[in-house]
């Protein structure tokens, strides 16, 4: 599976750690940066940059940490056909695919460890879209705003 990831300073570790397991995992996982940690960045260029990156491919999943993860969830949602999605918990992964299609999961690195981060990440890559009609309905909505924006 195609997964990107990018984070700002207060996810740098966690994104470091999820990089190696991922990959591990037989993913196709790129790293978006920071490549290094700056402690002055900000999240909305790791946000920006995800949300850009998984919009032009189609079918590709990304990964956004950032200290509460709310930063990160904003960012990413101004790119058209993002459907980014903050989760702590794997239930909330898995209802944020199935329903809503989500095609960003975002993390908080401030609010979540490492081994819990990772039950989260396998669930929502583990859940496809329902694909039901009320959910592709809703997501057709958000689609046509912003395509008129």
């Amino acid at each position: 599976m195609k997964v990107y990831l990018a984070a700002d300073h207060r996810g740098f570790e966690m994104k470091t750690e999820l990089l190696e397991w991922l990959e591990s995992s037989g993913h196709e996982v790129t790293d978006l940066g920071p490549k290094k940690y700056v402690k002055s960045d900000d999240y909305p260029d790791y946000g920006f940059a995800l949300g850009e990156k998984v919009a032009s491919e189609p079918g590709s999943f990304g990964i956004g940490i950032c200290g509460s993860g709310v930063g990160m969830v904003i960012s990413a949602n101004k790119v058209p056909g993002v459907r980014a999605g903050q989760a702590r918990d794997p239930e909330i992964a898995a209802v944020g695919r199935s329903d809503d299609n989500t095609n960003i999961l975002i993390l908080s690195s401030d609010y979540i460890e490492l081994a819990d981060a990772k039950k989260v990440v396998e669930m929502w890559l583990a859940t496809e879209f329902a694909g039901e009609d009320r959910f592709k309905r809703r997501i057709d909505k958000i689609s046509s705003y912003e395509a008129g924006r």
